[in-house]
């Protein structure tokens, strides 16, 4: 039976400038090591378990869960992350088991309704310490998740908390903490999960928006890194269905990327000299990065997507809609906290009442949401 110092030994297999579970700054409360998993397999695991991931399942990527079985959730995203920054990193030499467990963890402090919810809540905490996903999801780690008697959260071991607080995309930018290191950029653990992140909503999106034909293929004409694969598979399986054909060129848009950004990533660490997992975080450029041409390549399909699928104007009714209901709950338990759950009114006698409220709507899916503004708003329905 392998346990968890053979683990650790196994890891010596990876390259040299990957983070070792046995290196971990560890936990901000202290426990004995289990002996048979080593402390991000264990983080992991705890990530998997808890309630807030879960919660995934209902939560928005880009279309309210109700629109369909078929579209992404912010689950399923997580899920898909997950598994290109695993594939990634293990062509890398990394350490598969932090980045697993940073991809399952980066979207835990996400609202109901997507973005759209952020902003909200961004907009209602500005003068009480302000709002943003990475903030919270580090808050749900460290303090929101109930589950053992010996500390409040997770206890999960400092590089994963620092992925968490550090991840960074064009939607998402990085926030500083006092409790984490000051570094020009992030270990390179959590630039492969930033990276697969990107991967996986530039295309998943561009999947699901093709399906629901807020999007058409015709649309997409010009925008050579889309028409070149379609070229190409059109050549290869003349006769296929139109959804495994769109299948097909997703999957292959993916296949490009990861290769790109693993071809890069290498040169990088050879042009940069990275010996150690602390070299890439002394460097203010992301080693874990897409060529050039690449980044020339998908400069106009994400502006495409901007401007036909986050800006068409359903997507905008549906989002402006859930601003409106956020902030509308919000107010709500404001006027009279006695309307909060008894466990969430008890907080009240020690924290701040802005804060209370916005971590418990930050944690509510899509269509709890949905139920407390009915049980408010509409005068028959029952509370």
């Amino acid at each position: 039976m392998l346990k968890r110092i053979d683990l650790e030994k196994k890891e010596g297999l990876l390259a040299p400038y990957a983070q070792k579970s046995k290196d971990s700054l560890g936990r901000c409360h202290k426990e004995a090591e289990h002996p048979y998993r080593s402390c991000y397999q264990r983080d992991h695991d705890r990530i998997i378990y808890s309630t807030a991931f879960r919660r995934l399942e209902y939560k928005t990527q880009v279309f309210v869960n109700h629109e369909g079985d078929y579209y992404r959730t912010r689950l399923t995203h997580t899920l898909e992350v997950a598994q290109i920054a695993k594939s990634i990193a293990r062509a890398l030499g990394l350490n598969e088991d932090l980045v697993e467990a940073i991809s399952l963890a980066h979207d835990l402090g996400h609202t109901p309704f997507g973005h759209s919810g952020e902003d909200a809540l961004c907009e209602i905490m500005k003068d009480y310490g302000g709002f943003d996903h990475n903030t919270q999801g580090l808050r749900v780690v460290d303090l929101l998740e109930e589950r053992y008697p010996e500390f409040p959260g997770l206890n999960l071991s400092y590089e994963v908390r620092e992925g968490i607080i550090k991840h960074s995309t064009v939607y998402d930018p990085p926030r500083s903490s006092d409790s984490f290191k000051q570094t020009a950029s992030p270990l390179l653990e959590i630039q492969v999960v930033d990276a697969a992140d990107e991967i996986a909503y530039d295309n998943h999106d561009l999947d699901d928006g093709i399906h629901s034909r807020l999007i058409k293929e015709e649309d997409l004409s010009g925008i050579s890194l889309w028409e070149t694969k379609e070229r190409h598979i059109r050549k290869l399986y003349p006769r296929l269905k139109d959804k495994v054909r769109k299948y097909q060129i997703i999957r292959s848009l993916i296949n490009d990327q990861i290769t790109d950004i693993l071809t890069q990533t290498d040169n990088n660490i050879k042009h940069y000299k990275i010996k150690r997992p602390q070299d890439a975080t002394k460097l203010p450029q992301r080693i874990v990065a897409f060529s050039k041409g690449m980044e020339k390549l998908r400069k106009p399909m994400r502006e495409f997507m901007q401007n036909n699928l986050y800006h068409h104007y359903r997507v905008v009714r549906m989002s402006n809609k859930a601003h409106r209901f956020i902030t509308a709950l919000f107010n709500v338990y404001s006027d009279k906290p006695e309307q909060l759950p008894p466990s969430t009114q008890a907080r009240l006698k020690k924290e701040e009442k802005h804060q209370v409220i916005c971590d418990y709507i930050a944690g509510m899916t899509d269509r709890f949401a949905l139920d407390e503004y009915k049980k408010f708003f509409e005068p028959y329905e029952r509370v």
